[in-house]
């Protein structure tokens, strides 16, 4: 019942705006009503505005000193900081990306680095225009009380983290938590999520960074569409619901949502038409127009499934600007390429530019697959998948 009401309640006048009884009808009534007014709202709206431009969408180099050191060890390589630093200089000093690519999420650790040249890796992708930003949760812990699953860490000295952040020349922000269907979701485990999205939404604004708000849907499990479907349905329903209890503004928000698909395990398979339908008719139901920018995340799809389903949602005219922010599914084969080696950067660059044309095209509904590599098509799936 109480998700029932949460779904019918989502864009609704708080109760707490209303009349607890209805008055008499020549009673005259005064009505208090609370306007927050951000010192950032005019940026923060030009900055979501700006990143959801026509045929752009964000590269995510986001992962952590420990994931990055998965991707490094891939390839043969130590983690270590000089590694770390040569592989996100290639990515943000790939000439031209700025065409393709309108924000870029950093690590903490890249947002205050310099490229291996000795520039300061926000000034490179400025001068790209380019809009830095910066994940600001401190990842998933257990979640008491639940069915094995979890919650996002992080809202404790977030305020003052954020204003450090704009002064360093971020101008958005991200918030990944994650809900799992094989494990429930509990009513618990989607309320944690939601709320704690919604705080971190509105503390980001106070402090002038654009947030994206990404409840990740995990492709973990056997379920079916509906079944993601249903699921996704009621996340961002409550998502929504306490975002507007935390007055938070929807014009200076990008959202980063899964697409809906089956789950990984599922043996019936849904083609991009198919996801493109259900994913849109979720939008449809539950993101309101004002909000600028939807930029799906890949969730360990291919890199040219991704592409291909971004494009099929484009088929049509969007309230919303549909598009992408993706990590593995732009910088598989570049990583691949590169292989730790400086005679392969610009061959890895050229590929990274390769997969964000093609994300751009895909953003444009112009996308054909033509001329893919066979590595490009290879899923990118993994189980419990942390950044």
């Amino acid at each position: 019942m109480a998700s029932a009401t949460l779904l019918k309640s989502s864009f609704l006048p708080k109760k707490t705006e209303w009349f607890g009884a209805r008055p008499a009808a020549n009673r005259p009534v005064a009505v208090s009503v609370t306007v927050r007014a951000s010192a950032y709202a005019d940026e923060l709206v030009k900055t979501a505005k700006t990143i959801a431009s026509p045929g752009k969408g964000i590269m995510a180099m986001d992962e952590s000193n420990a994931t990055c050191g998965k991707r490094l060890a891939s390839i043969g390589l130590e983690n270590t900081e000089a590694n770390r630093q040569a592989y996100r200089t290639l990515l943000v000093s790939a000439p031209g990306l700025g065409q393709y690519v309108s924000g870029a999420i950093l690590f903490e650790e890249t947002l205050y680095q310099s490229t291996t040249e000795g520039k300061k890796m926000v000034d490179v992708l400025v001068e790209q225009n380019i809009v830095p930003g910066i994940k600001v949760d401190k990842g998933l812990v257990p979640l008491a009380g639940s069915n094995d699953e979890s919650w996002c860490q992080g809202l404790d000295g977030l305020a003052s983290r954020c204003a450090a952040y704009y002064q360093q020349g971020a101008r958005f922000a991200k918030w990944r938590t994650v809900v799992s269907i094989p494990n429930g979701p509990s009513a618990l485990a989607v309320k944690e999520a939601s709320w704690g999205l919604a705080r971190y939404a509105a503390i980001a604004q106070e402090n002038g960074l654009v947030p994206i708000v990404e409840p990740e849907i995990l492709l973990d499990g056997e379920h079916g569409i509906d079944r993601t479907f249903e699921v996704a349905q009621k996340v961002w329903a409550e998502v929504f619901f306490y975002m507007a209890e935390n007055n938070v503004t929807y014009e200076g928000i990008l959202l980063k949502p899964s697409m809906v698909t089956p789950g990984a395990e599922c043996k019936e398979r849904a083609s991009p038409e198919q996801v493109a339908s259900y994913t849109l008719k979720l939008l449809h139901r539950r993101i309101p127009p004002a909000v600028p920018g939807i930029m799906f995340l890949s969730g360990g799809q291919s890199e040219v499934e991704a592409t291909f389903n971004l494009n099929a949602m484009n088929q049509s005219p969007n309230p919303w600007h549909v598009s992408f922010s993706y990590a593995r599914a732009l910088q598989n084969t570049c990583l691949k390429t590169w292989g730790g080696r400086p005679e392969n950067v610009k061959a890895a660059q050229d590929a990274l530019l390769t997969r964000a044309s093609a994300n751009s095209l895909a953003q444009l509904g112009k996308y054909t697959g033509e001329g893919e590599s066979a590595e490009s098509k290879e899923g990118m799936y993994v189980k419990n998948y942390s950044y």
